[in-house]
């Protein structure tokens, strides 16, 4: 218990620290595009994607304390401990990341993982309030992470890479950054890389899921470069900007279609199953 509490107190909130600088941002980027009709915000679309983000971070602040308990079980459990040094850093960071690509790829690619997903991908636009759309149920995937957290890297580093690599996305979601220096678009995820994985163009479809590191992609061959302008959105569009049928639509699906089911096979394939 003192364990719990003295981690609560070294562990930084990252992320509310940033809400500031992410709301100017957001702001400024509201005022730039204002006049542009092709890019400008839609007014609905800002009121859903702000929506979802405020239901998110409620619910991350209600299952802190799980993801915490989690975290320190796991360092617990391990009986090897990595020294608290500058490359724990680097491997509790690339861990992380790589974890973020294996969950991603999966979310995608699954569609009882999708359902935690989808509702990242329901705009049509991109813009830096799209980041705000975290599902309510993204939590499910924690357990893609049990590597880290079994690693015996310390709790504090492994979580403060987590919300680092969490942060970094928030300014992929933009169309005023084009492309930047090739050394960087090489190594590290950019807006270019993210805007074709929100495309729903045939050429773009499941694509780029890294979050911090493209490398990942270029790796394990998921990676595409930006050649024509995206059009964003699902390929199965949503007609309704409600934040609870954004977060639930997939999974309401998903028990229809498996009540529907007539064997345990073709439940497998439900959930299991391609989106």
């Amino acid at each position: 218990m003192l364990f719990l509490l003295q981690f609560e107190q070294d562990v930084q909130p990252l992320l509310l620290y940033a809400a500031p600088i992410i709301f100017i941002f957001v702001a400024l980027e509201y005022w730039f595009l204002r006049h542009d009709p092709h890019h400008h915000y839609d007014a609905d679309d800002l009121k859903a994607s702000v929506g979802i983000g405020v239901g998110a971070l409620v619910i991350n602040g209600l299952l802190k304390a799980l993801t915490v308990g989690l975290i320190l079980f796991c360092y617990e459990l391990v009986p090897w401990r990595i020294p608290n040094t500058w490359w724990a850093w680097v491997l509790g960071y690339l861990g992380i990341d790589f974890c973020n690509y294996l969950a991603h790829y999966i979310a995608h690619k699954q569609r009882i993982w999708w359902a935690t997903h989808v509702t990242h991908h329901s705009s049509e636009h991109l813009n830096l309030s799209t980041s705000f759309r975290n599902s309510w149920t993204q939590h499910i995937k924690i357990i893609f992470f049990l590597p880290v957290w079994l690693s015996g890297i310390h709790p504090v580093i492994t979580f403060m890479c987590y919300q680092i690599d969490l942060l970094y996305q928030f300014w992929l979601h933009t169309e005023v950054i084009t492309k930047l220096p090739r050394w960087f678009e090489y190594i590290f995820v950019t807006p270019s890389h993210h805007r074709v994985h929100h495309g729903k163009n045939d050429a773009y479809l499941d694509k780029n899921f890294g979050t911090t590191f493209i490398l990942w992609d270029r790796l394990f061959g998921t990676f595409q470069e930006e050649t024509e302008r995206p059009i964003y959105g699902l390929t199965k569009p949503v007609t309704s900007n409600n934040v609870v049928y954004l977060n639930f639509h997939e999974w309401r699906d998903i028990v229809r279609d498996v009540r529907k089911a007539k064997s345990w096979r073709e439940v497998t394939g439900i959930l299991f199953g391609p989106p």
